[in-house]
């Protein structure tokens, strides 16, 4: 016990001096003999210990207690087994193999875990009593640091803090020692990394199978061949209507109660389930060639020492992939070794992020030296320990074990699946595959999605059974009575059946119980079992319409619109929200340069030199040839040819503007082919450097610290001296550069932050610049200022020693740095503006303004930069400068952001209550428009309107005064009420607002605001965006988007469009529609949702109408019956009612039918607005519809009834038989629903009139055929009726009665109370006269009048390339003259180039603006910036 007491008090020393802990049988007793001897562990072969790796299970818990008891359970277990003599694990040992630590910090107790392992057994207790005495002080000492750990005071690296390796070399003699140390070192990661930690072994597939790691096998599929019967039955009769006719079918079954054949449910029920199965199967078959195009793409696996074609589905976790320059990546992918130097990788994550700039992520360099020799690469053995798969795109750790070293692993050297490589090649080893890589991960689950007119003839569903069953319940009790009171005494003529008691009243209430079953098989066609199956025909019909829609198709790509998915096309027709993606959905990915400024100069507009306006630049003008440098880019486009001329003149300002702009950047150039191309950190630096090597200023080369441009031919050379980065706060970048002993600093920056820094005396050509970026603005231009500085060399060696001083600071080094870089960045001559231009793709402006006036709000929700999602929302108009403020939310703890939205709401509160909106007219196109008395105060310019109208179209609003009997529409506005709120959240702020604390205020503020923005959001946080308005404002969603970042809110909105044509199918395969182009959106929603809305509804009212109309007619004559459940019509009409005589009219009228044509639904969007509010069909029009059929149902029967009750023909015929009645009733039956269809046909189309008439001769063609060739009990009723006319005047009585109190209803709603659709359809009559005119489109010279007061900067905030280049990494292996003479002082290298002093420093005059041209423009004021607006 003394012993163990020192040897504890010994190891609590050893703990408080060093981390490390060491177990050792020496503690227990130093001058026992067998102290100085190596134990002996014993081990099993690898074939035993597989067996018993149940029994080895290792606990999550990461202490060292239980490490220890699993060591201990691993030697009991294998004691018995083959030993393994003279094994050493020592601490270099465990160093090497305990990788699985977190932070490459492992417990150093487990490091240095020593047991020396003899071959006598008898050691074996000595063994385990040392380790018992060792385990209640370390396992106390680790358990309690995880304690405080977990409370977040103790960090497991102060613990767990790796000492340095002893120089004791290992050395592993067989293979059984090796199995032996995997043994023990997979135990120790699985206690450190716990039971989820994955480990992969590279180019082992045997190895790394026993996992069952997902494979690469993308399934978006929902059935296989096997499966699709089973599977597909059980979803159908999930359905309650499908389920009812099951148990209706069984029910039938049973003679004593049905008074109808089977036949007359299951041939209904066996169209509908087979119907449906053939439409869920086209559906699916879609979705398996999506997934074969996706699977079966080809990527570049290592076999055998050798690179062979492996289809992505088969590519394994731990295979060795080779990706080449704009290939996608197949799966998650540990780099290990590039065509780049330090085995750098560019990449671009468009579909991840939303982001088109470059991206770089860095191997390991002792894997990059590996290179592209595929024997090495074979060779290579690697294991690594990582995460088990997760969904946080920004975060992955693990370590990597290869020859005898561990490496720790992060996100920097992870690709991940869905990037594009731009890097010539690259080599990579599987880490996730499938549904396990991060961006899968990121998609979320397929939901079943269903439309609310669904949801809705659910409870109808439900409704109209209970109705059924009130039905069945009274005739239950009237046929008790009336068997007991008349039936009872008649049985003489209508025997009781054996069954029935012969007692009075027992027998009485048991008839009455059979008739409730028996009547809720003769009224089973109150619930529509044709109505599913006639609903998926309409929508199946519908979905071609929108595949084959012609104005949807995009010629670039040659690609149509498609329906991915055939349930959910009415639900387009009551979208309220569009959440949309920026980059790709609204944006083509394509910066231009667009325009420009230069010495006070604007340039880039095209002048009509007759008449001085600007001329519209389309497909059809002609731009500048460049042709005659031999640097320029085919793809390149200018039109004003003065910036051109000024170049060639040599002007000063102009040749200072390129040089500035082929110098100062962080871009990187290569050669392709033969072919000068660059690779930059950012497409604006792209833009802007392609720019300058069109206009002659080519960028040719640079080293760490050189850069070299050509201009017009001679080469010019410059020492870089500094690279001063863009960041988040800076918002500019400046490069110091020296030449022919001279200083030069250039600037380029946001437009607020380089006024701020530029010197005195330039206020006219502040003043004209500031009027050229106020324009550019407004013309949703991406601007950024150009300055520059001459810098002489004393100046400049004192600020390098304060640069040094600040960068060697141990204490505040940014704060200093940014002192530093402030004093240098100052006193700067301004030089000019660019304009880049973030191209849009066609029609974005106008499709969003139409959504907008339709009542649909959009939001967009990108990962991209606040800068740049609030330039595009001004591209688009989805912001304007009218708007009375923009919100900017980008707190960054929970009470920032508080603070932030409770002002934002007060500010709101304080506008509606001190400039309320005024009382609004809503006119006939559903334009809002203000009272003329409106608050002065609260009148801004408006905003150019972007929906224009042709002059037909506007004819229809000249007549304001309404004629006698006519209603007219009111004239709209000229301009867009512009006036509003908007909102711009960034990510981290949304991860506050999305608490449930702050998700109130959050949707008040936003709910408020005319457009929102989140920008900085994950995918994930995209789909709780859309969760949250499903479930707080209970709206319907539509999310759309192109990239893998968006397939999350794709799923969880009710409708995903998908945008096709770009390179990733990820978006596309996880959306229920796709369309080529952003502006498809319009007429999707506008006529094809509107459309499909409208046809859907009208195709229920008048479905129900007829099904309540034609059962209810037994009902009736239950009274005349004594409830007998007798039924009116013949077994087989009742079958093939809704199957034959009825479905093609309603499905005609579900397929064709329009209210206003396409033309029209985009011209007045507001036609959209009844979608929104469910008016079209709720349950007031289902109530309607039923009471319309009741009152049908009632004089259908009745006035036949009444004719032919004791109706005796002219010939002494008697006419009062059952089956003449029937045979009359179901055909006036037949001829209303004719006659009601084509007053409901408002489009006629071929189809309709054979369909409608078609099926009216069908009925006489199939009851003469069914009664003369099969022998029906009905054979002779029809033509027995149609003889006599009686039949004629019952038949006129009774339509008649039956449509004049509709048409009565209908031509009260046209005079009284028309629809918007009606009073188009009026004036479109009243126009036919009128020759139309072409449309006037808004001319781009409108756009270009506006003038704007924010900044329109937008450059890219991530830290570019400087860093990289400077310190050397991302070059390449220098030229060894460069190395010797790094354009220091006495350096051989020659200078081809300009005079730098006509060429670069020499200013001209500056000529002043007049007077007149500004006197009526105020200037922003340079201190302004948008990120501090507010109220």
């Amino acid at each position: 016990m003394e012993d163990n007491k020192n040897s504890n008090e010994k190891d609590d020393e050893n703990s408080s001096s060093a981390p490390s802990l060491q177990l050792s049988r020496s503690h227990l007793n130093d001058d026992d003999e067998n102290s100085q001897k190596k134990k002996i562990f014993r081990n099993s072969s690898g074939s035993h210990r597989k067996n018993n790796k149940k029994h080895t299970k290792m606990p999550s818990s990461s202490s060292l207690h239980s490490l220890v008891s699993i060591l201990k359970q691993y030697d009991n277990t294998q004691i018995h087994q083959q030993s393994v003599p003279n094994v050493s694990f020592e601490e270099k040992f465990t160093n090497t193999k305990t990788t699985a630590c977190p932070n490459m910090s492992c417990n150093n107790s487990t490091s240095q875990l020593q047991y020396t392992i003899d071959g006598d057994e008898n050691h074996k207790s000595g063994i385990n009593g040392s380790i018992s005495t060792q385990t209640s002080t370390i396992g106390f000492r680790a358990s309690f640091f995880s304690v405080l750990e977990k409370i977040g005071i103790w960090r497991s690296q102060d613990l767990y803090k790796t000492t340095p390796s002893s120089t004791n070399d290992i050395k592993f003699f067989t293979s059984e020692r090796r199995t032996a140390r995997n043994s023990v070192s997979s135990l120790l990661y699985r206690t450190l990394h716990g039971e989820n930690a994955r480990r992969i072994r590279a180019n082992d597939r045997e190895y790394n199978s026993q996992f069952h790691y997902a494979n690469n096998y993308i399934k978006t599929s929902k059935y296989s061949f096997l499966t699709f019967l089973p599977l597909n039955l059980l979803e159908q009769f999930q359905r309650l209507a499908n389920f009812y006719f099951l148990c209706l079918l069984i029910l039938q079954l049973i003679p004593a109660i049905s008074s109808l054949t089977p036949v007359t449910t299951a041939i209904p029920l066996i169209g509908v389930l087979s119907l449906t199965a053939i439409k869920d199967a086209y559906d699916d078959y879609q979705r398996h060639i999506s997934d074969s195009q996706v699977n079966n793409r080809i990527s570049k696996c290592l076999r055998n020492g050798k690179l062979v074609n492996e289809r992505w589905s088969g590519v394994q976790v731990g295979d060795i992939i080779r990706m080449e320059n704009d290939q996608f990546v197949a799966a998650d992918i540990l780099i290990l070794t590039s065509s780049e130097p330090n085995g750098l990788c560019f990449i671009e994550t468009a579909e991840l992020d939303g982001e088109t700039n470059l991206k770089i992520k860095q191997c390991l360099v002792e894997t990059a030296i590996m290179n592209d020799y595929e024997d090495r690469l074979w060779e290579f053995n690697g294991e690594i320990v990582c995460e088990p798969p997760n969904n946080l795109l920004n975060k992955f750790e693990g370590t990597l074990m290869w020859k005898n070293q561990r490496f720790s692993l992060d996100n920097e050297k992870l690709l991940l699946r869905g990037c594009v490589l731009r890097t010539q090649w690259c080599y990579g080893l599987v880490i996730f595959a499938g549904k396990d890589t991060k961006v899968m991960q990121n998609s979320g689950k397929t939901k079943f999605k269903r439309t609310n007119i669904d949801k809705l003839l659910n409870f109808i569903i439900i409704g109209i059974v209970f109705f059924l069953l009130s039905i069945c319940g009274f005739c239950t009790v009237a046929a008790a009575i009336w068997e007991g009171l008349i039936g009872y005494y008649f049985q003489s003529y209508l025997p009781w059946d054996k069954l029935i008691v012969p007692q009075h009243i027992q027998g009485s209430t048991i008839i009455g119980l059979l008739v409730f079953f028996s009547y809720a098989i003769v009224l089973n066609t109150v619930v529509p079992i044709s109505l599913y199956v006639s609903v998926e025909v309409i929508r199946f019909a519908q979905s071609f319409q929108i595949n084959w829609d012609e104005k949807m198709f995009h010629k670039k790509t040659k690609t149509f619109a498609k329906a991915r998915t055939t349930t959910l096309n009415e639900e387009l027709g009551q979208i309220q929200y569009v959440f949309s993606d920026k980059t790709g959905t609204l944006t083509q990915n394509i910066m231009t340069f667009n325009k420009c400024s230069i010495n006070g100069r604007a340039y880039g507009d095209v002048i009509d030199l007759r008449t001085g306006d600007i001329i519209e630049i389309n497909e059809d003008t002609k731009p500048i040839d460049f042709s005659f440098n031999p640097y320029y880019e085919a793809d390149f486009k200018w039109f004003d040819r003065e910036l051109l001329n000024a170049v060639r003149a040599d002007e000063t300002h102009a040749h200072n503007f390129f040089r500035l702009l082929a110098l100062c950047h962080t871009v990187m150039p290569e050669y392709k082919e033969g072919k000068l191309e660059y690779q930059a950190q950012s497409p604006d630096e792209a833009a802007l450097v392609s720019a300058a090597r069109n206009f002659g200023f080519v960028f040719k080369a640079r080293t760490p610290n050189s850069i070299t441009i050509e201009v017009n031919g001679s080469t010019e050379e410059y020492e870089l001296l500094h690279i001063i980065d863009f960041n988040n706060t800076r918002k500019r970048m400046t490069v110091i550069l020296k030449r022919h002993n001279r200083i030069f600093l250039y600037c380029k920056g946001a437009d607020n932050v380089i006024y701020e820094r530029l010197g005195l005396n330039q206020m006219d050509i502040k003043h004209r610049t500031q009027e050229h970026l106020n324009k550019f603005a407004g013309e949703g231009l991406r601007t950024l200022v150009l300055a520059e500085r001459k810098i002489d060399e004393v100046f400049y060696s004192r600020w390098k020693k304060k640069y040094t001083e600040a960068s060697l600071a141990s204490s505040s080094r940014e704060e200093k740095l940014e002192y530093v870089y402030e004093e240098i960045e100052s006193d700067m001559k301004l030089i000019g503006v660019t304009a880049i231009e973030d191209k849009l793709q066609d029609g974005v402006p106008e499709a969003i303004a139409n959504l907008q006036l339709a009542g649909i709000k959009v939001w967009v929700l990108t990962g991209d930069k606040q800068e740049t999602a609030i330039n595009i929302g001004y591209s688009c108009q989805l912001l304007t400068d009218d708007m009375l403020d923009v919100f900017i939310v980008d707190g960054i703890t929970k009470t920032e952001v508080e603070q932030q939205l409770r002002k934002y709401k007060e500010s709101i509160k304080i506008v509606n209550t001190f400039h309320p909106p005024g009382v609004q007219s809503v006119n006939a196109n559903g334009f809002l428009k203000r009272d003329q008395d409106f608050d002065i105060k609260m009148k801004t310019p408006p905003a150019i309107s972007i929906v224009t109208f042709s002059s037909e179209a506007n004819n229809i609003f000249e007549d304001n005064q309404p004629n006698a009997g006519q209603s007219s529409i009111p004239t709209p506005p000229d301009n867009e009420e512009g006036a509003g709120f908007a909102i711009v959240v960034n990510g981290h702020s949304l991860v506050h607002c999305l608490s449930i604390d702050l998700e109130q205020k959050f949707l008040e503020i936003a709910s408020q605001c005319k457009a929102v923005i989140c920008c900085r959001v994950t995918p994930l946080q995209k789909a709780l965006v859309v969760a949250l308005m499903k479930r707080s404002k209970n709206a319907v969603t539509l999310a759309i988007g192109d990239g893998a970042n968006d397939v999350s809110m794709i799923k969880e909105a009710h409708i995903g469009v998908g945008i096709s044509g770009q390179e990733g199918l990820q978006a596309v395969l996880a959306s229920d529609y796709s369309i080529a182009q952003f502006r498809f959106l319009e007429r999707l929603l506008l006529v094809h949702g509107r459309w499909s809305y409208y046809r859907m509804c009208k195709f229920l009212r008048y479905f129900f109408y007829k099904n309540f109309a034609f059962t209810l007619c037994h009902f009736w004559f239950a009274f005349f019956c004594g409830f007998s459940a007798q039924t009116v019509f013949d077994p087989m009409f009742i079958s093939v009612y809704n199957l034959f005589y009825t479905s093609l009219p309603v499905l005609a009228l579900g397929i064709f039918e329009q209210d206003v044509s396409d033309k029209h639904s985009i011209e007045f969007p507001k036609l959209y607005a009844p979608g929104l509010t469910n008016a079209l069909f709720n349950t007031q029009e289902f109530v309607k519809s039923v009471v319309h059929g009741v009152f049908s149902s009632l004089i259908l029967f009745l006035i036949p009834y009444g004719t032919y009750g004791d109706r005796i023909s002219y010939n002494g015929y008697v006419l009062s038989d059952h089956m003449l009645l029937g045979t009359v009733v179901a055909t006036i039956l037949i001829l209303d629903n004719t006659a009601q269809i084509a007053l409901d046909t408002g489009y006629w189309t071929m189809f309709n009139h054979v369909m409608i008439w078609g099926s009216l001769l069908c009925y006489f063609i199939l009851d003469n055929f069914y009664n003369y060739i099969i022998r029906g009990p009905y054979v002779g009723s029809l033509a027995k009726a149609i003889y006599e006319s009686t039949f004629w005047l019952t038949t006129l009585l009774t339509v008649i009665i039956l449509m004049v109190p509709l048409l009565a209803w209908r031509f009260y709603n046209i005079t009284c109370n028309p629809s918007l659709a009606d009073k188009i359809r009026l004036k479109q009559r009243e126009m036919k006269h009128i020759k139309s005119k072409p449309i006037i489109a808004r001319t781009a010279s409108a756009r270009r009048s506006r003038r704007s007061l924010r900044s329109s900067y937008a450059f890219a905030h991530e830290e570019g390339f400087g860093r990289l280049i400077t310190s050397g990494k991302i070059m390449r292996k220098l030229p060894h003259d460069l190395q010797a003479y790094p354009l220091g002082p006495g350096s051989n290298k020659k200078h081809h180039s300009m005079d730098h002093q006509n060429g670069m420093l020499k200013l001209g005059k500056i000529i002043p603006s007049s007077s007149s041209a500004n006197s009526d423009l105020s200037p922003r004021a340079p201190l302004s910036d948008l990120d501090t607006i507010n109220l």
